[in-house]
C-alpha cells in the first residue's frame, strides 16, 4: 500500500507545481520609452481566460500620416529595410540619390501626430559610417515637411 501512495503523491505534487507555474506572475512587458512614456509592444497572457478577452487590434497608430507618406516619397531612392508605424521609425539601407555620387542611408523618426517640425527627426549616414553635415539632414527634413504640407493640402480638396 505504501508503494501505491508514492506515485500518487508524486503525481499530485507535479500537478500542484504545474498549476502554480500557471498562476499570477509578475508582468515583464517589453516596451520602448518614448517621451517619458512606455509603449508596450506585447502583452503577456496570465490565464487561459485572457485568450477570450476583447481584441485590441483596432488601436490607432500614433504618427502623422502626411509625414509618414512624405518621408517614404522623398526618400524613395533608398531601399526601405524596416518600418514600424506604431513607434514611428523608418529605417533604410544605402542608396544613391538621383544625380548624386555618394550613397546614404537614413533613419526617420516621427514622434507625434502633429504636422510640425518637432515631430520629425531624420538621421543620415554616408557610406563608410560617417555622419553627414547637419545642413544636409536639415535640407532633407525641410523637403519632407514641404511634401507633407502639400499632401495635406491635396487631401483637403476631396
Amino acid at each position: 500500500m505504501e508503494l501505491l501512495r508514492r506515485p500518487v503523491m508524486l503525481a499530485a505534487l507535479l500537478a500542484a507545481l504545474t498549476l502554480t507555474a500557471c498562476g499570477n506572475r509578475d508582468k515583464n512587458p517589453t516596451g520602448l520609452l518614448v517621451d517619458g512614456r512606455t509603449t508596450e509592444f506585447s502583452q503577456e497572457r496570465e490565464t487561459i481566460w485572457d485568450a477570450f478577452a476583447p481584441d485590441k487590434s483596432d488601436e490607432t497608430v500614433r504618427v502623422n500620416k502626411y509625414l509618414w507618406a512624405a518621408s517614404l516619397e522623398v526618400l524613395d531612392f533608398l531601399p526601405v529595410q524596416t518600418v514600424d508605424p506604431f513607434s514611428g521609425v523608418i529605417s533604410t539601407g544605402y542608396g544613391t540619390p538621383p544625380g548624386g555620387g555618394r550613397s546614404y542611408r537614413a533613419t526617420i523618426y516621427i514622434r507625434d501626430t502633429a504636422l510640425d517640425a518637432r515631430s520629425l527627426n531624420v538621421a543620415l549616414q554616408s557610406n563608410g559610417g560617417r555622419a553627414v553635415p547637419e545642413s544636409t539632414a536639415r535640407a532633407v527634413e525641410d523637403a519632407i515637411m514641404t511634401r507633407a504640407r502639400q499632401l495635406r493640402i491635396e487631401d483637403r480638396k476631396f
